[in-house]
């Protein structure tokens, strides 16, 4: 089709410039053209580098990728759309009908979901067992298991999965181990080098860090499992947007700084948060008052992460007066952001569980996760401070 002028619609090609863009160009075109078959066919094969159809794989993501690959000690890692959609890619991109998976009991609530109703559906029977027990795990395992997935830190109750023992109990039997290392990150924590054979992200959390981004990112130790998921993920269209991916690239070029600013600023509210009335106990493992502070010594090596759990006496009556005092800091269910942020599972990360399954993962009505930020540690403790008083 041709114009006034007479030339054609799409231009062929770029103008040619000796230098290159310092910042990495946005890329939202769905569709790249080739020379010819025989250069399509090239690039299906594997000959030839190049981009087809954007479900497929565009730059923006395969930017995302190789940071986090370069993060996390690995090669060939997929960004898909979402954090579950990462979680999807383990489950149901390497897992069929007749298998048997274990989850750990404390898993975020949408991974427990998936574990609980959604495989079951598809011939994929599963078993729920406490990660840092190794005893129940292997109490756990039948002829058909082929993966164990655990997070390192357990969202939202901050428990510590036993990460050597498992790898060394998977590796004897056979089986896969898949680690969600969202709440720890590469900076806290690399799965790999403990033996893990897959890794998965949220990208959307704290790696990215701004709440205006939802990717997912998972790879594996060994290329051929790598693949398989990047085909499900292909096929099953979890493809990331090309703006979400250039957002968390920018996002992770502070990572570093932001981690360590939240990172002592969670220590210190943690300490802070114990000694208010009101508080029933503070969840943080670094703390020697954490029931796993012995193994976060030994795994986590001094870096205890931004997220602090905490229960107020008084139940869902305090939590809402918390919440109305809690002057300046968002309520929301979310992590990772510049800004501090309160979370309530009970209504919202684990709502779809009973009062009863709740009540033994520990999450009463009075139960807060927050993620903390970057905001001056003596007003985050002050804000705090007040906002428990007036729960009481």
């Amino acid at each position: 089709m041709r114009n006034a002028k007479g030339s054609l619609i799409r231009p062929t090609g770029l103008p040619e410039s000796a230098s290159r863009p310092l910042v990495t160009p946005l890329s939202p075109s769905v569709a790249y053209a080739s020379d010819t078959p025989d250069t399509l066919d090239a690039q299906y094969e594997g000959r030839l580098q190049g981009y087809t159809y954007a479900r497929e794989g565009h730059p923006n993501a395969d930017v995302v990728a190789a940071r986090l690959d370069v993060m996390e000690g690995v090669a060939g890692g997929v960004v898909t759309g979402s954090g579950m959609g990462a979680v999807s890619c383990v489950l149901m991109g390497l897992l069929q009908a007749g298998d048997h998976v274990i989850g750990a009991n404390q898993l975020y609530g949408r991974s427990l979901r998936l574990m609980t109703e959604d495989l079951p559906r598809l011939g994929i029977t599963t078993t729920l067992a406490d990660p840092g027990d190794i005893a129940a795990v292997r109490a756990a395992l039948r002829p058909q298991t082929r993966l164990v997935l655990v997070e390192v830190v357990s969202n939202p109750s901050l428990r510590l999965a036993d990460i050597d023992g498992l790898a060394d109990l998977c590796r004897a039997r056979g089986i896969l181990l898949a680690v969600d290392n969202t709440f720890t990150t590469p900076r806290g924590f690399r799965p790999f080098d403990h033996g893990a054979d897959i890794v998965i992200h949220s990208i959307t959390k704290l790696l990215a860090g701004h709440s205006d981004v939802m990717l997912g990112y998972v790879a594996a130790r060994d290329p051929d499992l790598s693949e398989k998921m990047r085909i499900f993920a292909v096929t099953c269209g979890l493809t990331p947007s090309p703006f979400d991916c250039w957002l968390a690239e920018r996002g992770m070029l502070s990572f570093d700084l932001r981690f360590e600013r939240a990172q002592a600023t969670a220590a210190s509210l943690a300490d802070h948060l114990a000694g208010l009335p009101g508080v029933a106990r503070v969840l943080y493992p670094l703390r020697a008052d954490h029931p796993d502070h012995a193994r976060a010594a030994v795994l986590l090596d001094g870096q205890g992460g931004n997220m602090v759990s905490f229960e107020l006496n008084g139940g869902r009556a305090a939590a809402n007066a918390f919440t109305r005092a809690a002057d300046g800091l968002c309520f929301a269910p979310t992590l990772g952001d510049v800004g501090t942020t309160l979370s309530h599972p009970a209504t919202s990360s684990h709502r779809g569980l009973s009062g009863a399954e709740r009540a033994a993962l520990g999450l009463s009505e009075g139960f807060f996760r927050v993620s903390v930020g970057l905001e001056a540690p003596e007003v985050l403790m002050a804000v705090f401070s007040d906002a428990v008083a007036a729960a009481i």
